[in-house]
């Protein structure tokens, strides 16, 4: 394919290679395999669940070791809240107070969304403010309702619509509303702690910057009040170098009006590069909308404490290993002693040719799966959300091995794939902590373990026109596809996203 000098200024601009453009239309061309589910990962069989007593003791654990180990939580916070106001944007659109009362609307429309928001208005965190700024001059509810909506969302009023979703009003307390940055605050003093200290990072979008900053300022000396515990906080933008081109219906190259090629963000799977930046022992990982209000804070630590210890207990002995290994001094017995860790605590699943293997063979594949970053994801049962999932996959070479898959990912009209699907007991409410260090305390390159075949291709406009962008592969599916993985059952209640402004009516995010 011909690039001009211009389109090659483009890419130097971006920090992209030519062959990294060349290799993602390739893509395009060849199509992404849907994934091969083998089954889905059940309790006993693929997720742990721990007696309240094993809990107890993983937590003893990590309390003990927290004292000489770097804690990090870091919290994926980039973009615009505008999904959250979806139905309200449609709404403002569609909906004319002077032409037709609000049921009237709500009756022919069938907008449950508005519905809901309408009947629950007075338990939004929201509520006293914008009431406050709209008054109460308004001869229908229609006419108060479309209001209320358009001071939250009008760009030259609140303009929720532009806030990070990190910064918008979350909870009302006795003592003020509060964000979820500043829940996030709240919650990492409980556990991402060492000698009093906790820190944070927080992938945000550029536009967002000043935003956070002043926030924090406002915040910061509050909670160190409340807690304690001081904070240290640093942000991280997805990287330019991680846009992806976009193509054409016919896989060429989509050029907007001024000439100039498309590039699109690459999606949270970009996010692999900023994480590959912590240099952390212990890394907790928990999407920025999924808090809680404080009634309940010392569950969602408790939990993160049990799956930290139990990253610290499986990681000590695979360390421990891996240096024997790396010693070389490995009789039969001690190479199946390590085959059966890695099958048994690690989930990896060999071939049964390695029996037939050479001693130098056998131990270089043992180096080679126990030698890689280690995670311990939390799992919740599946109450029907959408999303991902754990599932024994195959790849085409039959190797197997536990992923968190998305549904995107899988051939729903494939009837074994789509009964796999529906066998799914549990959901990946994105809850993990990560061992990313090797026994000698050497950070791995995370970009070393990415799956390049499990990104995603979906199908947009731009200028009226249809245009094909490609996701990388998701920052916890295949860009963690090649880590150690490890799933185990957590209570339901660390699972509590706020996807919708509606799901702030939900009792997790009600103060008592």
């Amino acid at each position: 394919m011909n690039f001009t000098d211009i389109d090659l200024k483009q890419f130097a601009a971006k920090g992209i290679t030519n062959e990294k453009v060349l290799a993602q239309i390739e893509t395009f061309k060849e199509g992404i395999p849907f994934v091969n589910l083998s089954k889905a990962a059940v309790v006993g069989d693929g997720i742990l669940k721990f007696t309240d007593k094993e809990q107890e003791e993983l937590i003893s654990l990590f309390e003990k070791e927290r004292s000489e180990k770097e804690l990090l939580k870091f919290t994926p916070a980039s973009g615009a809240a505008t999904r959250m106001f979806k139905a309200l944007f449609a709404f403002l659109e569609v909906y004319n107070p002077k032409k037709q009362t609000l049921q009237e609307y709500i009756n022919t429309s069938e907008d449950n969304a508005i519905k809901t928001f309408t009947e629950g208005l007075k338990n939004f965190p929201f509520y006293k403010d914008v009431k406050s700024r709209i008054g109460n001059n308004f001869s229908s509810t229609g006419e108060e309702v479309y209001a209320f909506v358009e001071e939250l969302l009008a760009e030259n009023k609140l303009n929720y619509g532009f806030y990070p979703k990190g910064l918008l009003p979350f909870h009302a307390y006795k003592n003020g509303i509060v964000t979820p940055f500043y829940e996030h605050l709240k919650e990492a003093a409980l556990y991402a702690t060492t000698a009093k200290k906790a820190k944070l990072h927080f992938t945000i979008s550029e536009q967002h910057k000043k935003m956070f900053l002043e926030k924090e300022a406002q915040v910061l000396d509050v909670v160190t009040k409340e807690t304690g515990v001081s904070f240290e906080v640093d942000y991280s933008f997805q990287k330019v170098e991680t846009d992806t081109i976009a193509v054409d219906i016919d896989n060429i190259p989509f050029r907007l009006k001024n000439g100039s090629l498309l590039f699109r963000p690459g999606g949270h799977g970009a996010l692999i590069e900023n994480l590959n930046d912590k240099k952390a022992d212990v890394i907790f990982i928990k999407n920025i909308d999924n808090i809680i209000v404080e009634e309940h804070i010392e569950t969602i630590a408790n939990s993160k404490k049990m799956l930290a210890g139990f990253l610290l207990k499986v990681q000590n002995k695979a360390f421990k290993y891996a240096s024997i290994l790396d010693n070389n001094d490995v009789d039969d017995d001690l190479i199946n002693e390590i085959r059966l860790f890695l099958k048994e605590e690690l989930n990896v699943r060999f071939k049964n040719g390695f029996i037939h293997l050479g001693k130098e063979d056998q131990i270089a594949l043992l180096k080679n799966h126990i030698n890689r970053p280690i995670r311990v994801c939390g799992m919740v049962k599946n109450l029907g959300d959408p999303g991902g999932g754990p599932f024994w996959i195959k790849d085409y070479q039959e190797n197997v091995s536990l992923q968190i898959v998305e549904s995107a990912q899988i051939n729903t009209s494939n009837y074994n794939q789509a009964k796999i699907l529906q066998n799914a007991t549990h959901f990946n409410p994105v809850d993990l902590v990560c061992g990313v260090k090797n026994y000698k305390g050497e950070k791995y390159n995370l970009l070393d373990f990415v799956n390049e075949k499990q990104g995603f291709i979906t199908e947009k406009t731009k200028e009226g026109r249809p245009v094909k962008a490609l996701e990388l592969p998701g920052l916890w599916n295949g860009a963690m596809a090649y880590w150690n993985t490890i799933f185990v059952e957590v209570p339901s209640i660390t699972f509590n996203p706020v996807k919708t402004v509606n799901d702030l009516l939900k009792s997790a995010h009600q103060p008592l």
